[in-house]
């Protein structure tokens, strides 16, 4: 796609494998089952350019059966690409990384719906979209505030009574010129 940064986390079946280890502490046989579509061979191959190129951490092994059980978790500051990764990726390349990302989204939402105890409004499953105004500078601040915020919920980590929950977010600019809507 891009760069080397970009062509490790764009990959579609890496994103998929990004956004189920994301918040966990998962073995890649846990990661197996929360993707039981991707063959485990293909799967081993994805997980093992993750962590050589620092975006999955290894933080625990234990042996079992004769070989080594690795578990696994998401290096936040190495799981997104940065301002000029995003400069350099062209209109198709963005729309293919959404793609994979949406669909690795739907295919979790689905898991989630399909389970017969899910109960969305109690668990506070939703989706919802929020235009706001705000100048490039309104704009740059608030995703700052959003990113401390998000770092901090994300920091917390598993614990007593705690259910991940995953917060997508995606930022689409209106297509219109500055201007457009202003009055007058």
């Amino acid at each position: 796609m891009g760069g080397a940064r970009t062509d490790l986390l764009l990959h579609p079946v890496r994103i998929r494998v990004v956004q189920a280890a994301v918040g966990c502490e998962l073995t890649t046989g846990e990661l197996a089952a929360a993707l039981p579509d991707v063959p485990t061979a293909s799967l081993y191959r994805h997980v093992r350019r993750l962590v050589d190129g620092g975006v999955l951490e290894v933080v625990a092994e234990r042996p079992v059966r004769g070989t080594v059980e690795r578990t696994y978790r998401v290096a936040l500051d190495a799981a997104s690409l940065d301002p000029d990764d995003v400069a350099g990726l062209s209109p198709h390349q963005h729309v293919e990384a959404l793609a994979a990302f949406t669909t690795g989204l739907l295919q979790s939402a689905t898991r989630y719906l399909d389970d017969p105890v899910a109960d969305p409004a109690g668990d506070g499953f939703g989706y919802r979209q929020v235009p706001m105004w705000a100048d490039d500078e309104e704009f740059a601040a608030f995703v700052a505030d959003l990113r401390a915020v998000l770092r901090r919920a994300a920091e917390r980590g598993p614990g007593p009574g705690r259910r991940r929950r995953t917060l997508t977010t995606v930022v689409v600019p209106d297509p219109l010129p500055p201007g457009a809507w202003d009055e007058g």
